[in-house]
């Protein structure tokens, strides 16, 4: 399965399937939580959050190709990522873009 961020995969002549999303919503166990939290009072990055996220982004990616796989598509393209805070250490991250198949 390609993804790709353009609107257009260089060379091929695309049909448009339709919109493919993903999502997810991830959180880390209140133990981190709380050692995150004490590194904001020294600053840095917060690497469990950083892995939270990219574990989210995987999860929603891999949501959205199995949609698109399910449309028997052959690419993904406009991929876009968004993420919104759903509650104190928890965030939503979803994957859209739209499915096209190889003409």
């Amino acid at each position: 399965m390609i993804l790709v961020n353009t609107d257009y995969i260089g060379g091929k002549q695309l049909e448009m399937l339709g919109l493919v999303k993903g999502s997810t919503i991830q959180t880390k166990n209140i133990g981190r939580d709380i050692s995150q939290s004490f590194k904001t009072l020294v600053g840095g990055e917060l690497k469990a959050y950083t892995e939270m996220m990219n574990d989210a982004r995987a999860l929603a990616t891999k949501r959205m190709v199995a949609e698109a796989e399910a449309l028997d598509a052959d690419a993904v393209v406009n991929v876009r990522y968004a993420s919104s805070a759903v509650m104190q250490g928890a965030a939503e991250v979803i994957a859209y873009g739209t499915a096209v198949k190889f003409v």
